[in-house]
């Protein structure tokens, strides 16, 4: 055993690694159960004898086991520990922590569920004996950090006896990744992977799966020259095994500096330092240059830039640009291939996977992304040709490409009926939030509503109001000076004539807004000039003039101002909605639940019947949002006990409904642990709620910001809102600062209209 084994001086980040895997549960993974175990019932039905139904189901068929049981999403992570990581063979039991950190990437990126596997077999015969008896019992295996060459026949054996997708991610992941910066950085240079002279340096697992890929995408075996220890990789040359001699060309060359001279791409999975400045002064114009050796890269961008300025670089770090990372690739594969249920991934879903990763690479980026690396912005271009691992849309996006071509080459047992169906499916997975916005989404695409961006100047403002217009929401107006929008979009890479600008001082407009908004306010002190200026100079009243006299259909602001600011300025043109409540609703998405919390912005010590009027108009927006109301008035007592004064204005607020008729179920007063209570009618038997509450309505607004962001810190909760409801068109206000993902999200609410069914 090699002496990377004995421990080495303790570094304070080893000290903090061995307290982060010991507490304060030892490990990173569990097991939870996805059924109830609350009763005998449940037992019963869980194992003997209910357990015995699915047992000769699957005796009878065996895919029946993808129903019955987790198997189809669950993977085996299995190695042998004969090269973990950089350490090299310390065995298989060594190797368990990087098995379980695997199992929780699978978890986090991809929601599935894994159990790592150490098998204690270095000879290759015994291991695949092995993980063939209990292969079959998941969707999946994923072979990891097993030393070449015994890597690659252990991986094709298993893949030809085992009807399930086995993926050894040290060999593919790599390649996946790589090959999708490759086709970006080939864009962004002009050339065709039919044409680019390829130099691999590095002829283990990793760098022979990357050329193997590539050359299955399109670049020439004549293009190719590797490198290995012993020089260049020629025809003839003594003792190349067979995975290595299937790459050998004829070539004068012997040596890296000779093979690099000239090369547009050259890819390093060997060690640090060995490309040397001149080797890189020496490559094509614009060259492509793939340092993936980790910890440290074969050359720095650093050191690259002191030769010259024209590279695109790459490397497996994340403290530099593009990083090759194999979580972009191995989550969404898996997902895609789990999904369909395939018998194996070949070699067109991994260059789906690469397409689609080079794809996503063009789209515009999330603000949080960009903040999760602390850069003000990403943009595709030479330092950002590979997404980043911690982008949202990765889950949604490259698993539907995988799945197609498994349907495609025939390997699925089970393919997608709707494609559009299992893109929202995998949203939420991950985002809570997804189902309540895929609605929204659904319901204003084709209705081309027009949704007014009060700040149309600001970036983040310019990019939601593209994307929403792009993405077929509606149509987007940006309130704003022309040069000052159409410069800022320039400077964004959009086309400065591709959104409408209003320009509020210039529109032909204006003087009507401008009359109609004094005859609203002259008995209010206003002369003619003051309201004269209100529309020229603030945009939220020009917007909301723009609603009101029918020139737009919703409206977005707030990212640049505080939202009371913004609201008493928008009411002083719009009225509240006949038979609603100005409020604002948040919706808090937590453990598979969500919770319409309302009113949180405007109303601070609500009367009894403002009460009863918050609880109708949440439960009006409930409805257009999928739900159906369950409405609790939130108390510190239940139903009297214990007494007090504060509880009789919420028990007046019950009556007031009851006067009304209203055609929804409410209750109170309750606390909050009794309104989310299934079985609260033990207590309380005359209870009228049928199920948990899912609209809380709060005795007042400090009320309703302490329980969102109680539930939001501690609890984990997603939040969207505060969502404005009850003026008679629909305005949305975004906090301060905003994302891009927040605009346009609230202006795709401001276009649902979450009143449309009052109106």
């Amino acid at each position: 055993m090699s002496d990377t084994s004995k421990p080495s001086k303790e570094t304070q980040l080893d000290k903090e690694a061995l307290l982060f895997h010991q507490y304060p549960t030892p490990g990173k993974v569990a097991v939870a159960s996805t059924k109830p175990m609350a009763t005998q019932r449940d037992l019963a039905l869980a194992y003997s004898p209910g357990v015995a139904a699915p047992v000769r189901a699957i005796a009878h068929d065996r895919d029946a086991a993808y129903d019955y049981t987790s198997k189809g999403n669950m993977v085996a992570v299995v190695s042998n520990g004969t090269a973990i990581l950089g350490l090299g063979n310390l065995g298989a039991m060594a190797s368990k922590p990087v098995m379980e950190g695997k199992a929780v990437l699978f978890k986090r990126f991809a929601d599935i569920d894994s159990f790592d596997i150490e098998v204690d077999y270095t000879d290759p015969e015994k291991f695949i004996e092995c993980v063939r008896g209990f292969g079959e019992s998941f969707g999946g295996i994923n072979l990891e950090d097993i030393k070449s060459p015994e890597c690659f026949e252990i991986e094709r054996r298993l893949r030809d006896e085992l009807g399930i997708p086995v993926f050894h991610d040290d060999q593919h992941g790599t390649a996946i990744i790589a090959a999708a910066g490759l086709i970006n950085a080939c864009d962004l240079t002009g050339r065709k992977l039919e044409d680019v002279k390829v130099v691999l340096c590095g002829a283990g697992a990793a760098g022979l799966s990357v050329l193997e890929l590539l050359k299955s995408m399109g670049v020439r075996q004549d293009n190719t020259l590797v490198v290995d220890i012993d020089g260049v990789v020629y025809e003839g040359r003594p003792g190349l095994h067979d995975r290595l001699a299937a790459h050998a060309v004829d070539t004068p060359h012997r040596t890296l500096a000779e093979a690099a001279a000239g090369a547009d791409c050259l890819l390093g999975l060997s060690a640090a330092g060995v490309f040397t400045k001149e080797i890189i002064a020496s490559l094509a114009p614009d060259p492509i240059v793939f340092a993936m050796a980790n910890p440290t890269p074969e050359i720095t961008p650093e050191e690259v830039a002191e030769v010259r300025d024209d590279v695109i670089m790459a490397t497996g770090r994340s403290d530099y640009p593009n990083q090759v990372n194999n979580v972009l690739g191995f989550p969404y594969i898996f997902r895609g291939a789990l999904d369909v249920r395939a018998r194996t991934i070949n070699e067109e879903m991994k260059i789906a996977a690469a397409r689609a990763l080079a794809a996503l690479a063009r789209e515009d980026v999330p603000d949080e992304v960009a903040q999760a690396y602390r850069v003000d912005r990403l943009q595709y271009g030479r330092e950002y040709i590979i997404p980043t691992p911690f982008d949202p849309r990765l889950l949604a996006w490259v698993p539907p490409f995988v799945a197609q071509a498994a349907v495609e080459t025939g390997v699925a047992r089970r393919p997608i009926e709707d494609m559009d169906a299992y893109k929202h499916s995998l949203a939420r997975r991950l985002d809570p939030t997804a189902a309540l916005q895929q609605r929204v989404t659904a319901s204003i695409k084709g209705q081309d509503k027009r949704v007014v961006f009060a700040e149309g100047e600001e970036l983040s403002v310019i990019r939601a109001a593209s994307a929403f217009q792009s993405q077929g929401l509606g149509k987007a107006i940006l309130v704003a000076r022309e040069d000052v929008a159409r410069a800022n979009m320039k400077e964004l890479g959009l086309d400065p004539d591709a959104l409408e600008i209003v320009n509020a001082r210039l529109s032909d407009a204006n003087a009507d807004y401008a009359d109609f908004l004094y005859e609203r306010l002259q008995r209010q002190g206003y002369l003619r000039r003051d309201v004269q200026r209100l529309v020229n100079n603030d945009r939220n009243i020009f917007g909301a003039c723009m609603l009101k006299m029918g020139h737009a259909d919703g409206m977005v602001t707030g990212v640049t101002r505080h939202s009371n600011t913004v609201t008493q300025a928008v009411r002083q043109v719009l009225d509240p909605l006949e038979g609603a409540r100005v409020m604002g609703l948040t919706a808090c998405i937590t453990k598979g639940r969500t919770l319409l919390i309302g009113d949180s912005t405007v109303t601070e010590f609500p009367t009894s019947q403002e009460l009863a009027e918050i609880a109708q108009t949440a439960a009006c927006a409930a409805r257009r949002l999928g739900q159906t109301p369950h409405v609790a008035f939130l108390s510190y007592s239940n139903f009297g006990n214990p007494p007090g004064k504060r509880t009789e204005k919420i028990q007046d607020a019950v009556r007031f409904l009851d006067e009304a008729g209203v055609d929804f179920e409410y209750e109170g007063e309750m606390s909050a642990d009794m309104a989310l209570d299934p079985d609260h009618h033990r207590l309380y038997p005359f209870s009228r709620l049928t199920e948990p509450a899912n609209v809380l309505i709060m005795p007042a607004i400090h009320s309703a910001s302490i329980a969102i962001r109680l539930l939001k810190a501690a609890g984990g909760a997603t939040v969207i809102g505060p969502m404005m409801l009850g003026l008679e068109k629909p305005v949305q206000i975004a906090r301060l600062g905003a994302s891009v993902n927040d605009i346009v999200n609230l202006a795709g609410i401001a276009a649902f209209d979450l009143h449309a069914e009052m109106t």
